[in-house]
């Protein structure tokens, strides 16, 4: 029989699931060998009951991952019911349609059991350095050229390898040593939360998970229908543009605000296309429910209870519902609008909770020799700035939606033998307003090294810079050049030795007419390098005298 748990011990232990994650998370990152995981953090962890339910996840875990991960959670389930797992199995995939959204990454689940009784699953998520194939390129025009696919499977079977696996696994990748580093990392995250959630049960004295689960699934679901209720009703509508392989696309939202109940339905969103930037339907629920959870509870961990409220649809064949055998690598270049366009769409319904377009983050992967001269794929990220809200200028260089930490220079230079000339914040890209947008960053890299590099590139905000929110002005757009000559955003690129790759990242949208933003802080602005005098005067009215300190409209 279940043990029942007060409010006071619900809290304790909820904060305790959170603490189990976030020591799994950790880990991974502490014990993978990729530069992927252990330095920019692209990995996650989330507890499910014994019924699949998440009840708990890691505080860094990604955003995509923590909202596909129930998804997955179900599809194991239900390729192995409950009566077919056993203690040390060990259950993946990196389906896209069944996972993530597409194939690097893996999905790691263990099953929990106390005495004979199944109780849970942990389940950990990372992205892999390598899975074969073409490698992960934009231009990449069938599922079949984005590497070795898993079905759900069992890796580990009562604590015992599948060798036959381990083996198809290694033959299929570049840098075997890494991504078996990689994805024993997760193996042995699992069992690093198996045993935290038996001590938990242990200390409390929890024959089960079930009160816990329920309390935890129950509060948060109650605090969201809670705040979506404050949404007037109606329908929401917007639309926004987004660049693809040299085209773009639109995507619409009608989102259907009724009590305490949010659809959101993607109709009118452009067709799937021949390139590697379509989206499956698991990626679009989960940046939707990440977009009305920041808008509605943030600041409470998140699981099935904050998905109740919602639902999502999406055409069959659309971008944002794409079918097998569309090429899904790249499909965040076009996912990650989905916050934007949704934020969008309740600009007028809740000016003081969305948040001005942010300038997102730039992915490359550079394939080939690493400085060691082994086979290798590495992926890096630079960040641009962050939209601007009520009250708040935009952060500088913080990457969004996702929230990849950003590989430092050294970790950089010392894997691919690429030097980084310079990285510094670019004066006047933060979209003008009474709250400034985010400033982005310039970063210069030359190859010095006696050989070519390969990079596979996922630029976006190339063509549609960050808009601005309740007349706030855009941010400045993303460009790449390879010795000062503009190159295209997306696929491949070789940069021979001695050339200079060069990353402008895109600044945040601005909030509020820029008018009305205090001379003072244009000042601050200025004194700082964020405005220069002369955006001080075009885009706020100030004039700015730097050798008297004053500022005046």
């Amino acid at each position: 029989m279940s043990r029942q748990i007060d409010s006071v011990d619900l809290g304790i232990m909820w904060d305790r699931l959170t603490a189990i994650t976030d020591e799994v998370l950790i880990s991974i990152v502490r014990t993978a060998f990729s530069v992927g995981v252990r330095e920019a953090w692209d990995a996650a962890c989330i507890i499910f009951d014994a019924n699949g339910r998440s009840i708990g996840q890691a505080t860094l875990s990604m955003p995509a991952f923590i909202g596909t991960a129930p998804f997955t959670m179900q599809q194991m389930l239900k390729r192995y019911p409950a009566g077919e797992w056993n203690p040390g199995d060990i259950v993946v995939t990196n389906d896209p349609w069944l996972g993530t959204g597409h194939t690097p990454d893996i999905c790691v689940a263990r099953p929990v059991f106390s005495g004979d009784l199944l109780v849970g699953f942990v389940m950990t998520i990372s992205h892999l350095p390598d899975i074969g194939g073409v490698g992960l390129s934009a231009h990449n025009t069938e599922i079949y050229q984005e590497g070795l696919i898993l079905p759900i499977c069992k890796l580990y079977r009562d604590g015992k390898p599948d060798e036959t696996l381990h083996e198809l696994i290694e033959g299929n990748v570049r840098g075997a040593d890494m991504v078996f580093g990689d994805l024993l990392a997760n193996v042995s995250g699992c069992t690093v939360g198996e045993r935290l959630i038996l001590e938990l049960m242990a200390e409390y004295d929890l024959p089960d998970l079930v009160e816990l689960s329920e309390g935890v699934i129950r509060q948060s679901e109650k605090a969201i229908r809670a705040r979506i209720e404050s949404i007037p009703n109606g329908v929401y509508k917007n639309t926004v543009q987004v660049e693809t392989v040299g085209d773009d696309t639109e995507l619409k939202c009608a989102l259907t605000v009724k009590g305490d109940h949010i659809d959101v339905d993607f109709t009118g969103s452009g067709d799937s296309v021949g390139f590697a930037v379509n989206v499956p339907l698991c990626y679009t629920r989960a940046f939707t429910a990440y977009t009305i959870k920041c808008l509605t509870t943030p600041r409470i961990p998140n699981n099935e209870g904050a998905t109740l409220p919602i639902t999502v649809t999406a055409p069959e064949g659309s971008i944002l519902n794409a079918q097998r055998p569309s090429p899904t690598g790249g499909r965040h270049s076009v996912g990650w609008f989905i916050v934007p366009l949704i934020m969008g769409a309740l600009a007028d319904a809740i000016p003081d909770r969305v948040q001005a377009d942010a300038g997102m983050a730039s992915l490359f992967i550079v394939q080939g020799d690493v400085a060691s001269g082994e086979a290798a794929s590495i992926q890096y990220f630079l960040a641009g700035g962050l939209g601007a809200m009520d009250g708040l200028d935009g952060h500088n260089t913080t990457p969004s939606p996702t929230n990849n930490a950003v590989v430092a220079s050294e970790v950089w230079e010392d894997e691919t033998g690429m030097t980084i000339d310079f990285r510094r914040l670019l004066t006047d890209s933060g979209g003008p307003g009474a709250w400034r947008g985010g400033l982005g960053q310039v970063a210069q890299m030359t190859n010095t090294t006696d050989h070519d590099k390969t990079l596979f590139m996922f630029g976006m905000r190339t063509n549609f810079p960050a808009q601005g929110s309740q007349g706030g002005s855009e941010g400045a757009a993303r460009r790449f050049e390879v010795d000062g000559k503009p190159v295209p955003p997306k696929g491949k690129l070789v940069i021979k030795p001695g050339q200079t790759f060069t990353v402008y990242e895109a600044g945040g949208g601005g909030y509020g007419d820029a008018s009305a933003r205090d001379p003072q802080a244009v000042l601050a602005d200025v004194k700082k390098g964020a405005v220069s005098v002369q955006g001080a005067k075009k885009n706020y009215g100030v004039t700015v005298d730097l050798a008297a300190g004053t500022a005046t409209r």
